[in-house]
């Protein structure tokens, strides 16, 4: 048997079954059912900026269609360039950053259709 922690849940595998448990206090248990799961955004058509950095290339523009694993746009963060990428096909619906411009993290740089 294989048991693995993530958070409050634990993982528990033998003979090929895996089985999630949450291991709560009782009084914790008991209200756990009136929590609300928080579901996170859909940030899948947006270019977010994965470090803090300077943004020095951008290679779309405003309507221009992408390719999966084209070259959108080159993040400079610790003297190191990086290179992002599309993750899928689409449209350049918006841009809202340009070359020059100093990004936090998480910053939306463009946003597809």
């Amino acid at each position: 048997m294989q048991i693995a922690r993530r958070g409050r849940q634990w993982r528990l595998t033998a003979r090929g079954a895996s089985h999630i448990a949450d291991v709560l206090p009782v009084h914790v248990a008991q209200l756990s059912r009136y929590m609300i799961e928080k579901v996170p955004p859909d940030l899948s058509k947006f270019l977010l900026c994965p470090m803090p950095g300077l943004l020095t290339a951008l290679n779309v523009a405003e309507g221009d269609k992408v390719e999966a694993r084209q070259p959108l746009a080159v993040v400079e963060a610790m003297k190191m360039e990086n290179i992002l990428r599309a993750e899928k096909s689409g449209t350049v619906a918006n841009v809202q950053a340009k070359p020059g411009d100093s990004l936090a993290v998480d910053a939306v740089i463009l946003e597809f259709e």
